[in-house]
């Protein structure tokens, strides 16, 4: 299938047979081997949307893959279409106010290199390759949240053009 076959959609569309397929269907859990009938890889909201509606269009069953880490296979789906978030990794950090603004398959390692470059930290997760949505919609506890509290109390969510939403909270280390 090509990019063209989904309107708006301007991402890396894999199916079954395409190279790179199994490599995009990756999970952490290994004991988990779904294979979805096609992997959307997005590069923007623009592309998440398209991605959406075409699935629902087909009424596939969808699953969003950030990190990749959850135990349960979640992220991925049987038959359906696995949305890969994990193109859009972007962090925004404003040491200013000590807040950091990620995109959706942002890993912990790309927040970490981000917020240490300006002498901050987060109280993300304590494995680098874990996803930042994930691990704060999941509890965000990590090697600070002794000290800071988790990820999950702090956060404030939106897109591109959301006002008011402060981003992932950073400390001085």
């Amino acid at each position: 299938m090509t990019n063209r076959s989904i309107a708006r959609f301007a991402g890396e569309l894999l199916e079954t047979n395409d190279e790179g397929y199994d490599a995009s269907r990756w999970l952490w859990n290994a004991m988990i081997d779904k294979r979805p009938a096609m992997v959307a890889r997005c590069r923007s909201t623009t592309d998440v949307v398209a991605a959406l509606a075409h699935a629902r269009q087909l009424a596939l069953e969808i699953a969003v893959h950030g990190g990749g880490h959850s135990v349960a296979g979640l992220s991925s789906t049987d038959g359906g279409m696995m949305i890969d978030l994990q193109p859009m990794n972007r962090v925004v950090v404003d040491p200013r106010t000590r807040r950091a603004r990620v995109q959706g398959g942002t890993l912990l390692r790309d927040l970490d290199r981000a917020t240490h470059a300006h002498g901050l930290a987060t109280t993300g997760g304590m494995v680098h390759h874990t996803g930042v949505a994930g691990l704060t919609l999941g509890g965000g506890f990590g090697w600070l949240a002794r000290l800071q509290g988790s990820g999950l109390r702090q956060p404030r969510f939106g897109g591109s053009g959301h006002r008011g939403r402060r981003g992932y909270p950073c400390i001085r280390r």
